[in-house]
């Protein structure tokens, strides 16, 4: 892939970089800023090769590239001269944002914690190798080189809120370094040790100091350096200029260190251990269901990018408690659940395109990256998706009945795996190498159930006529049909034929550009009613104009109102000006893409020509299933 060659053309078509006010990603995405989201070109980005899908959602526009994403990114960092730091400020852009607040507090989540992701994941990872290397007796606790490895594992999260400074100061705009020496206040040996002794804390002899513990924790932070970016902005409006350089660290520093260890630093605490104890409640009571729906919804939550809003409550548990029983198993069983599903698909499908694709990202998927699973395969077909969400619900279940836990953080899927052995520092907890144990079995449960369930579904699919004969090997199987006669007119697609009465749109139905028949397709290949020449091709693939030897012209209409999809779902395999042959593939159209937009897939013949003195032709009867091809004029 050239990977400059497509940052190129993502650029030029988010609307330039102009329209850029700041760009990130994460596993498989780019996620831009935009100021203007409708000067996107959405289409032409979803047809372009190397781009997986389009997704506008939780305020970001994502661009999905799949596990090439990070070096798409850098490309697209040298050649829009964007910094991940620099956000473009537009005071009009901000007055006519109408995002909801749910979308703006998720993209700003998102934000906040997608820089320290794979911090956080190699920590937990290499501490889940320590622990499965210590269970087969490879690594003994207390020894030096185990002290060491704990150290990497264990800095992430220790100096978490050291981490999570640097990405909160890029999104509140104010000076990095402040907010990291903020930060550093609350892991301060000298400080913890202040707060752990037995006589009661007053800062300058009068402000109570809560006690509380500030190591590996989350949600104090993001709130200290909310408030101390908006003591920055005041002081760097109001600090003359020739004191400035360091009149205002020095007050942020000191008011916004003040206030983080008085007020909004025990609050943020507090925040966290509520949380805490609410998902251990809810752990006691049913620890069944957050895993189960987790297992249903996650794709749909990647779908509109609200999954961020868990990876917080994952990550404060593992900073804080040191497991997790509420984000990792459930996006594990769905994770691996969407990757089966997608395998499914590679082995039933008869298509070589369609099985390479699916088998090679519902790989990627069982391993933890399931976007290329989830837009290239299981979104199209949609019963795989249907399939996905039951396995991981099931496999869900399981694990949230057998109280499965994980210890380390990583994306969910089968390389994490060790997240899921007990550390040394949670087996004091009850947790054993059962734990484990019921993670894979929970992990094979959402696997086998996805899998036969889109192995099913795809047979369920086919038999419904939901699935083109490409799909399923049937082409070659198809019965043969008569060459056509000049004068006949055949139907252009496989499906259920239908007069005006049963049209979908009245214009068609009132024949107003001539007589009308039509056919309700069952899959997208349509084809030309006659012999004859292409006289016409719109340039959206939503109809076209054949013009019969004895000089009739028909005009084929793809859908209702389809021209308003601008050519998306529709690929042109004829030009203006070619020779074709009744029942020879014209266009080819996607009527997952038409019915997802909410238009009716209906495909008309209409005699546009002659209008005049023209006796009308007869047809056989309306209501029996024909293949295109097919001879319908009498």
């Amino acid at each position: 892939m050239d990977f400059k060659a497509l940052a190129a053309k993502i650029i030029e078509n988010v609307g330039g970089k102009e329209n850029v006010t700041g760009v990130v990603h994460c596993a498989t995405r780019l996620r831009f800023t935009l100021k203007d989201v409708n000067a996107a070109k959405t289409d032409v980005l979803k047809k372009t090769p190397g781009v997986l899908s389009v997704v506008n959602a939780g305020g970001q526009y994502q661009i999905v590239i799949g596990p090439d994403v990070p070096q798409v990114y850098q490309e697209v960092l040298a050649l829009g001269g964007f910094e991940a730091q620099a956000a473009v400020e537009d005071p009009d852009a901000e007055k006519e944002d109408n995002r909801s607040k749910l979308s703006k507090a998720l993209e700003g989540i998102a934000s906040i914690f997608q820089p320290i992701i794979p911090a956080i994941t190699g920590a937990g990872l290499l501490k889940a190798l320590m622990a499965l290397f210590s269970a087969f007796g490879i690594l003994k606790g207390g020894t030096q080189t185990y002290i060491i490895l704990n150290a990497m594992a264990d800095a992430a999260f220790y100096f978490m809120p050291i981490l999570l400074a640097a990405s909160c100061a890029r999104k509140f705009k104010c000076n990095q370094g402040t907010a990291m020496a903020l930060a550093g206040i609350l892991v301060y040996p000298a400080f913890i040790n202040l707060l752990g002794g037995a006589d009661p804390v007053k800062f300058i002899g009068f402000l109570p100091v809560t006690k509380a513990t500030y190591t590996s924790s989350v949600i104090p932070i993001i709130l200290d350096v909310w408030f101390m970016s908006h003591v920055e902005h005041f002081m760097q409006k109001v600090s003359p200029r020739a004191i400035k350089f360091f009149s205002v660290p020095l007050v942020s520093l000191l008011v916004g260190g003040t206030v983080t260890i008085v007020v909004l630093g025990p609050i943020g605490a507090w925040v966290s251990n509520l949380i805490n104890i609410f998902f251990k409640w809810l752990n006691s009571v049913a620890p069944w269901i957050v895993p189960t729906i987790v297992g249903v919804a996650n794709p749909l939550l990647v779908m509109t990018g609200t999954h961020y809003g868990l990876i917080p409550i994952g990550t404060n548990n593992l900073a804080t408690v040191k497991w997790d029983t509420v984000v990792g198993p459930g996006m594990l069983a769905s994770n691996v659940a969407q990757g089966a599903a997608g395998l499914a698909v590679g082995i039933r499908s008869r298509n070589p395109d369609t099985k390479q694709q699916a088998s090679s990202a519902g790989l990627t998927g069982v391993l933890g990256i399931t976007e290329p699973v989830l837009y290239g395969v299981n979104l199209k077909y949609t019963f795989p998706l249907y399939a996905a969400m039951i396995g991981g619900g099931i496999g869900g279940l399981y694990m949230g009945i057998t109280r499965v836990a994980r210890f380390a953080g990583g994306s969910p899927g089968l390389l994490v795996l060790p997240a899921y052995i007990p550390t040394a520092d949670v087996a004091e907890l009850g947790y054993t190498m059962g734990n484990l144990v019921n993670a894979v079995i929970g992990v094979v449960i959402a696997m086998a159930v996805a899998f036969a369930a889109s192995y099913i579904l795809f047979g369920v699919w086919a038999k419904r006529g939901k699935l083109d004969p490409e799909e399923t090997g049937e082409t070659a199987a198809a019965p043969a049909i008569p060459a056509a006669a000049d004068s006949d007119i055949v139907a252009v697609a496989d499906g259920k034929f239908i007069g005006p009465k049963d049209m979908a749109d009245p214009m068609f139905a009132e024949e107003a550009m001539g007589q009308t028949v039509a056919v309700e397709p069952v899959n997208g290949t349509i084809v030309s009613p006659a012999n004859g020449v292409l006289e016409s091709v719109f340039e959206t693939g939503h109809a076209f104009t054949v013009r019969m030897k004895d000089g009739t012209g028909l005009l084929v209409h793809i859908g209702v109102d389809t021209v308003n999809l601008k050519g998306k779902g529709f690929a042109v395999l004829k030009k203006q000006g070619d020779a074709v042959k009744a029942g020879e593939p014209v266009v080819k159209a996607d009527l997952s893409v038409i019915k997802a937009a909410g238009y009716s897939a209906q495909t008309m013949i209409v005699i546009a020509e002659p209008l005049d003195d023209a006796k009308p032709v007869s047809y056989v009867e309306f209501g029996r299933n024909v293949a295109r091809g097919e001879k319908i004029s009498k």
